[in-house]
């Protein structure tokens, strides 16, 4: 092949990065999850601080859901699962999704 077919291949490829999604993680309230378990979630899992824990899960409790942070997928998946599996050990029925942003 000749240079010029290279030199045309290349103005032909753009160069696209995009930033990867964004997700929000939602929790949602329920009438069984106690507000001290969901406050030490947003502590340990989504590393708030106890401030930012207590207005997040009164958000929840009084919205009905609240968005309590943002990640890309692979994080925003993560977080999930570790949410649904630290719930189901401790017997409380939180729901918590995620959004495309």
């Amino acid at each position: 092949m000749s240079e010029k077919t290279f030199s045309n291949i290349e103005e032909n490829v753009k160069d696209e990065i995009k930033e990867p999604g964004k997700f929000a993680i939602v929790l949602h309230n329920d009438h069984y999850t106690t507000m001290d378990f969901v406050v030490t979630i947003l502590k340990e899992v989504f590393r708030k601080t106890p401030a930012e824990a207590n207005k997040l899960m009164l958000d929840v409790h009084q919205n009905g859901r609240s968005k309590v942070a943002v990640y890309p997928y692979d994080i925003a998946a993560t977080k999930v699962c570790q949410v649904e599996n630290r719930s189901s050990q401790a017997g409380f029925p939180l729901r918590c999704t995620m959004e495309r942003e």
